[in-house]
């Protein structure tokens, strides 16, 4: 029988030849000291026997004032002791406690709550003359706010309705961002001007990378995850505004130097971007505006990890739709008289937009927890963040991102309109991938908080699991962008200066791309768990390069033959060759998870995902019509993999079922309602 909170075995109730005295501490029936029961959670005496009393000291008398307090002593575990499960660190003391597996060893973890009764070596112990009353006052516990959720245990509830906030927000920011893609193919068409403003957009893009999505969060969010780690375990001060102070003014200050060095430069580093562009003073001019999104992508990075760490994902998951709605309205109100540029400015309005949607969380966050004096004194010591990690942080996102830089520096010198074709049809391909690491995200922020707790068995299985139901996901969305690319692009772009030709191009790039979105997937979660524990890796860094590598070699012998297709696919096996040595590298430099049972289970949402895109092609090309076409194609894809998938017993369906049936349930009570 288990406890109903700690799962531990129950222990003995008190009796009343054991039960504690204010005076003399527990007795036996020959008036001797008891010893502990093996499932006492008082530590032995450090003597064999106790010290005769003195005779000249009176046992004194207990202030009827005071009641004996009823709690027993917070249990503490045996060093040696392993873990099994988790208990929140906030759970109430039981009755009578035994030995508790979910505890972790105290070098690994601290408990809060009510203080242990002192042992009886223990200066303050009953036996003790010098403090006969220290037994009946515990010492006075941390405050650390048990209440507030970032110090809640994290429940599937919890994960359930945080992804889902996430993932909603996230479609929503996506088809928006389409909305963004049709608006600027409407008003300027896939020729020389949107060549030259997306070699300028460049810039937002790195910078999404480097300072929102990837790069500064990896540094960031396990940062605040140890920070909040000490602030529940009672740490002097308050951890969390310490790193703040120690970190956010260094930030900006280097966020902008970086924008003002990048806008002085702007000529320069369109020349090395796109050597054989038609216009470069266009660029030149988009190039300088977007420059400023790095000072404002950067606080809204910061804001971000900052309010993930707490567990709070509405802000975070809200900053792309403002953004998209300000590039929008830039383009249709500036447009006709500042052309392609108007976007450029869209960019830069956006990039503050971000900042003021998640500043109020921020500050009511860091406002909630009130200290003393003397914790003023101790949070004035600002903590820094850790150089070496955020260089490769840094490093490995600016690596990734490289990708992009690689294909238009290849496409530059082929016919005008090819930068647009690779645009567009990755910003449609990359759509199954980021819904599908929308999970990672919201468990990002608890690997790193288990990881400070010293828990890797419960980081490991979150790492699994989310490598499940990510694959999972990512696979379905692949397999339908490769069925349905030519009634996709139809759909979303053909209309206006966007034409038949253009279709037919990006389609056929976009099924290439479609490739790697598993690498990119996978790349996505495993880096994650590189950096979880707020330590310096090189390995992934080491890994990234090599994918660089591969596709920079396989885009320069292809891209003569090939055109923007042998971009594409050099794309596509550049990720996966770093997605193969980020999984080779888990076990012996991140989270150890069992890297053979994860293989086998990707291989049989992939072999469902083969055999879905070849029926779904199949049907989407009997219809004329493209919408018609879509719904034939999709509606195939979807019915065979979830067939094939479950009879090949793919792990990660019943999470994504159970994911996709509680959106439908919400969408339907929204609507009906």
């Amino acid at each position: 029988m288990t406890h109903p909170r700690t799962g531990g075995r129950p222990g003995p109730g008190p009796t009343a030849a054991s039960r504690p005295t204010a005076e003399t501490g527990p007795r036996t029936e020959t008036g001797g000291p008891a010893l502990p029961d093996a499932r006492s959670t008082v530590p032995p005496p450090t003597h064999a026997t106790t010290p005769p009393p003195n005779p000249t000291r009176t046992t004194p008398t207990p202030d009827p004032t005071r009641t004996t307090p009823t709690h027993p002593a917070t249990p503490t575990t045996h060093p040696d002791h392993t873990p099994t499960h988790p208990v929140p660190e906030h759970a109430p003391a039981d009755p009578v406690p035994g030995p508790d597996p979910g505890l972790a060893p105290d070098s690994a973890r601290t408990p809060v709550g009510p203080a242990p009764l002192p042992s009886a070596s223990s200066p303050s112990s009953p036996s003790s003359p010098s403090s006969p009353s220290s037994a009946l006052t515990p010492a006075p516990a941390p405050d650390p706010d048990p209440a507030a959720p970032e110090h809640a245990p994290l429940t599937r509830r919890f994960l359930a309705r945080a992804t889902l906030v996430t993932a909603s927000l996230s479609v929503a920011a996506a088809l928006l961002g389409l909305v963004r893609d049709q608006s600027l193919a409407r008003l300027f068409g896939a020729g020389r001007d949107t060549d030259a403003f997306l070699v300028a957009w460049t810039v937002p893009e790195f910078a999404a990378t480097l300072l929102i999505e990837d790069g500064l969060a990896f540094a960031l969010v396990p940062a605040f995850s140890l920070a909040l780690s000490r602030r529940a375990q009672g740490a002097p001060g308050d951890p969390v505004r310490s790193l703040v102070a120690g970190t956010l003014p260094r930030l900006a200050l280097a966020f902008t130097a970086v924008g003002a060095l990048l806008a002085l430069a702007a000529p320069q580093c369109v020349a090395a971007l796109a050597p054989g562009l038609p216009d470069p003073a266009l660029a030149v001019d988009c190039t300088r505006i977007t420059a400023t999104c790095v000072l404002s992508f950067g606080l809204a990075g910061y804001c971000s990890a900052a309010l993930r760490a707490h567990r709070r994902f509405l802000a975070p998951a809200a900053i792309y739709l403002p953004y998209n709605i300000g590039i929008i309205t830039a383009m249709y109100a500036l447009g006709g008289a500042w052309g392609v540029r108007s976007a450029a400015f869209g960019v830069a309005a956006g990039g503050c937009l971000m900042v003021a949607v998640q500043l109020p969380s921020l500050l009511g966050r860091l406002r909630r927890r009130r200290t003393g004096r003397a914790d003023a004194r101790a949070a004035a010591a600002a903590q820094p963040l850790d150089v070496p990690l955020l260089a490769t942080v840094l490093l490995f996102a600016l690596g990734r991102q490289s990708q992009v830089l690689i294909e238009r520096f290849l496409a530059s010198g082929l016919p005008a309109g090819a930068i647009s074709h690779l645009n567009y049809a990755q910003k449609v391909a990359q759509i199954p991938m980021t819904l599908s690491t929308m999970l990672c995200t919201v468990t990002f922020p608890a690997v790193a908080r288990a990881l400070a707790d010293g828990d890797t068995e419960r980081a490991r299985d979150r790492v699994e699991r989310d490598l499940a139901l990510a694959g999972c996901l990512v696979l379905l969305g692949t397999a339908a962008i490769v069925a349905c690319a030519p009634q996709l692009i139809e759909l979303l772009f053909q209309r206006g200066a966007f034409t038949a030709r253009d279709t037919a191009a990006t389609a056929g790039v976009m099924r290439v791309y479609a490739l790697g979105l598993l690498g990119q997937t996978l790349t996505g979660v495993l880096v994650r768990s590189y950096f979880s524990a707020g330590r310096a890796s090189w390995y992934p860094v080491a890994a990234m390069a090599a994918g660089i590598v591969a596709t920079s070699w396989i885009g320069a012998w292809t891209v003569g033959s090939r055109g923007t297709t042998g971009i594409a696919a050099a794309n596509a096996a550049g990720i996966t060759l770093t997605a193969a040595l980020l999984l080779a590298g888990m076990r012996r430099r991140s989270v150890p998870i069992r890297t053979g049972p994860v293989l086998r289970e990707l291989s049989r949402p992939l072999g469902a995902a083969v055999a879905a895109a070849l029926a779904g092609g199949l049907a989407a090309g009997l219809p004329s019509d493209p919408l018609a076409g879509l719904a034939a194609g999709g509606t195939t894809v979807a019915v065979v993999f979830v067939l094939l998938g479950r009879a090949l017993g793919a792990q990660g369906f019943a999470p994504a079922l159970r994911s996709v049936r509680t959106l439908s349930r919400r969408l339907a009570h929204a609507v009906l309602r």
